[in-house]
């Protein structure tokens, strides 16, 4: 059987490319995938313990079996108005906004458009890019993602969140590309009838994002570049 493998962040540079075509035998499982990856680029082998599998959007065990025609990713640690929507969910019922742009985020007009007349307060919390990390020089920053993974894991994790707080909705945006110093990359924005639950739930998106969807951050300095490392969710099992 016939599966296609992604690789994303500073995989694909150990890779040496975007994407790999492989024959496996039938019954063969992510884990065994991942063997015969090794064997054709070992580079990849020294960041087993950090790399999760997706199979088909969706965060799998190693020991999953994959069938022919599975698209599987391979994933590092990840590092979110008129804005073109490269990906975008509303979700119908309480109308939750998920997006992913190559556009610059207008977060106040977005939080705007979606307050309600029974909401009393919104929380909008917006991640910049700063000038430095740890006194070193950052020239600019470059995101990206599984963009097909990350649009639904942004869904599923707000709607979550939307159950588990006090508010009336919640917004998530994640910008992809290069980013100057100041620039908005992400933001959260929770709305509330009153104001303690947006704050509460504005960190809980943030910290949940940056944890389990699959977008990476590439920083630039004066004297070199490099892929900032992240950290999965405890719950998820890596290879």
């Amino acid at each position: 059987m016939r599966v296609k493998v992604l690789f994303f962040g500073v995989l694909r540079d150990m890779a040496g490319r975007q994407q790999q075509e492989c024959e496996l035998t039938p019954g063969s499982t992510a884990a065994d995938l991942f063997e015969q990856l090794i064997q054709q680029f070992p580079a990849i082998q020294a960041a087993r313990k950090s790399i999760m599998v997706a199979r088909n959007h969706e965060f799998t065990d190693p020991a999953t079996e994959l069938a022919d025609g599975d698209e599987v990713a391979l994933l590092p640690p990840v590092s979110g108005g008129s804005t073109n929507w490269l990906h975008r969910i509303v979700t119908p019922e309480k109308g939750n906004f998920y997006g992913i742009t190559r556009e610059p985020i207008q977060a106040g007009e977005l939080a705007r458009q979606l307050l309600q007349p029974h909401d009393g307060a919104f929380v909008n919390f917006e991640g910049v890019v700063r000038d430095n990390t740890k006194g070193r020089s950052t020239r600019y920053l470059e995101y990206e993602c599984y963009e097909e993974m990350a649009i639904k894991m942004m869904a599923r994790i707000g709607d979550e969140i939307v159950g588990s707080h006090a508010i009336s909705r919640i917004a998530m945006v994640h910008r992809l590309g290069r980013m100057e110093i100041n620039e908005t990359s992400v933001a959260v924005i929770a709305f509330a009838p009153h104001r303690k639950p947006c704050f509460d739930a504005a960190l809980d998106g943030i910290n949940k994002l940056k944890k389990l969807v699959p977008i990476w951050k590439k920083e630039f300095f004066a004297d070199g570049e490099v892929w900032v490392d992240g950290e999965w969710d405890e719950k998820l099992k890596p290879l």
